[in-house]
């Protein structure tokens, strides 16, 4: 239990700073993550349901972390070779398909979530 109370907090600090490079260095996750935190207000502003909230900061995470995953196959990739491959650029290609793709289906979501309290104001 020792060893493991010992390991932990640089566990955690790695990990934080695994994502202050993310948000430092990488210019869609701060983007992001600033559409999560203005979302996250709005839902707030309109006063969603626990299930809303639960659905919405899933979206949110989800998206957060594909960008991150993302983030780690490009420079995974860039490590491995210098070279312009087909390979390494396919993986980087499909890489970024992901949070594409993710994005797309947490935009449907957000509409889903929003639309009706937008329409309430009109």
């Amino acid at each position: 239990m020792g060893n493991f109370i010992k390991k932990e907090p640089k566990s955690f600090g790695y990990a934080l700073e695994g994502i202050l490079f993310a948000f430092k260095t990488q210019v869609n996750f701060r983007i992001q993550f600033f559409v999560g935190c203005a979302a996250s207000i709005l839902a707030y502003i309109f006063g969603f349901s626990k299930f809303e909230w639960l659905i919405l900061l899933l979206s949110i995470s989800l998206v957060l972390f594909a960008e991150l995953a993302n983030t780690a196959v490009e420079l995974l990739v860039d490590l491995a070779t210098n070279e312009v491959h087909p390979k390494a650029k396919m993986v980087k290609d499909l890489s970024a398909g992901l949070v594409l793709l993710i994005s797309v289906f947490v935009f449907v979501i957000g509409l889903m979530l929003f639309a009706p309290y937008v329409l309430m104001l009109i």
